[in-house]
C-alpha cells in the first residue's frame, strides 16, 4: 500500500526541492495561514524557554503541502535547538530508533514524517523515550537476557501524519500538544505566492496571482507547484512575464480547472456520478472503478472535495453532492417525484 501511494507522488527533481527549501517560511512572520496552531504552538515554545524545559510532544496532522514540516524547523529555530529528521517508515527496527535518540543532545527535536507507519516493535520503543526520558534495551536472548535502561536527556518528538486515524491510541496519548492543520484561506495563498515570485525574481501581477490562489486547493505546496509550472510557460511561450490569460492556458494545459480539480479529481467524481448514479458506493467499489489506490484517494484526492461541498462520506458510501454535478455540467439524476411531474 506504501508503495502505491509513493508512486502517485509526483517526483520532485532536484530543482524543485531547492524550490521548496528555498522558499520555506524561515520566521512566523513569514508563515502565513494556521493562525489558531501558531498562536498556540507559541505560547507554548514561550512557557517553555520561561521554563528552561524542552517543548511537550508535538502532533500535527492533516493533508499534505500544509506546512508541517515548514512548521517543525521554525519551532526548532525559535527554542534554538537542532532538529533531526525522519519518518516512520525510515526507522525499520528498534535499534534505529536508538541510535536516533542517543545521538540527541538536551533539547534537540525529533521530527519524524509519516508517524502513524511506525511499525509496532518500534513504537512501544518509543513510549518509554517520550514519557521517562529513558531507553529499554534488551540484551542477549532466551533465559540470560536482561533489560538495559539507558537515560536520555530531554529532547522533543514532532510527530506529522495525513493520517491521525491510523495510530494508535497509546502513541497519541503521549503527545502533549496536539493541532490539526486545515486548507489555506486564499489571501494567505496570495501572500505565499507573491513572496515566493520575489524569491524567484518572477515578474507577476496580482491577477495571475489571484488565478493560482484559486486553483491550488488551498494548499501551499501546490500553490508554489503551479507557481513553478506557471513560469516554465511564460519563458517558453512569452517573456516570461506572468499575466492572467497566461496563466490560466498554462492551468489548462496541467489539466487544472478554475476550482482546483485537477485530472484525478475529475476522474473520480465522475466514475461516482456517471457509473454508480452519483453514490452512495463504497471506497473499495470507486477504487476498482478507477484504478486508484484506496490510500491515495483517501489522503489525496477526498479532503479537498469534501472541503468544497463536492463529496460526501456516509456510512453507505461516498456521495457526489448537487454542486459536483453542476462543477461538470452534468444533469441532476430525477428523483421520482420528478418522474411523475414529467
Amino acid at each position: 500500500m506504501a508503495d502505491k501511494n509513493d508512486k502517485q507522488k509526483e517526483k520532485e527533481t532536484p530543482e524543485e526541492e531547492v524550490l521548496f527549501t528555498s522558499l520555506r517560511a524561515s520566521s512566523w512572520d513569514d508563515f502565513h495561514g494556521q493562525k489558531q496552531v501558531k498562536q498556540s504552538l507559541h505560547i507554548a515554545i514561550t512557557a517553555a524557554k520561561k521554563r528552561k524545559e524542552s517543548i511537550e510532544h508535538i502532533l500535527l496532522y492533516g493533508p499534505p503541502g500544509l506546512g508541517k514540516t515548514t512548521l517543525s524547523h521554525l519551532i526548532a529555530k525559535e527554542m534554538n535547538v537542532n532538529i533531526r529528521v525522519t519518518s516512520g517508515p525510515a526507522i525499520e527496527r528498534a535499534g534505529d530508533l536508538a541510535s536516533i535518540l542517543t545521538n540527541l543532545e538536551k533539547g534537540d527535536i525529533l521530527f519524524i514524517d509519516e508517524i502513524h507507519r511506525l511499525n509496532k516493535v518500534v513504537e512501544e520503543t518509543l513510549y518509554p523515550a517520550m514519557e521517562d526520558y529513558a531507553l529499554d534495551i534488551v540484551i542477549g536472548k532466551g533465559p540470560s537476557a536482561r533489560t538495559l535502561r539507558l537515560d536520555l536527556p530531554q529532547f522533543t518528538i514532532i510527530g506529522a501524519t495525513t493520517r491521525i486515524g491510523l495510530m494508535s491510541a497509546p502513541l497519541r496519548d503521549r503527545f502533549g500538544v496536539v493541532h490539526r492543520l486545515s486548507f489555506y484561506e486564499p489571501k494567505d495563498l496570495e501572500e505565499i505566492i507573491k513572496k515566493a515570485a520575489k524569491k524567484l525574481k518572477v515578474p507577476i501581477d496580482t491577477e495571475s496571482i489571484l488565478e493560482i490562489a484559486k486553483r491550488a486547493r488551498g494548499t501551499p505546496r501546490i500553490a508554489l507547484k503551479l507557481l513553478k509550472r506557471a513560469r516554465d510557460f511564460v519563458q517558453v511561450k512569452s517573456d516570461g512575464k506572468l499575466v492572467k490569460n497566461l496563466i490560466s492556458q498554462a492551468l489548462d494545459l496541467l489539466e487544472v480547472d478554475e476550482v482546483g480539480l485537477d485530472s484525478s479529481d475529475t476522474r473520480y467524481l465522475k466514475a461516482i456520478i456517471q457509473k454508480h448514479a452519483g453514490g452512495p458506493v463504497g471506497i473499495e467499489t470507486i477504487a476498482s472503478t478507477i484504478s486508484e489506490d484506496i490510500g491515495t484517494i483517501e489522503e489525496v484526492i477526498e479532503p479537498y472535495l469534501m472541503q468544497i461541498g463536492f463529496l460526501k462520506k456516509t456510512a453507505r458510501g461516498r456521495t457526489a453532492t448537487p454542486q459536483a454535478f453542476r462543477h461538470l455540467k452534468i444533469d441532476l439524476p430525477k428523483t421520482p417525484k420528478q418522474d411523475r411531474l414529467i
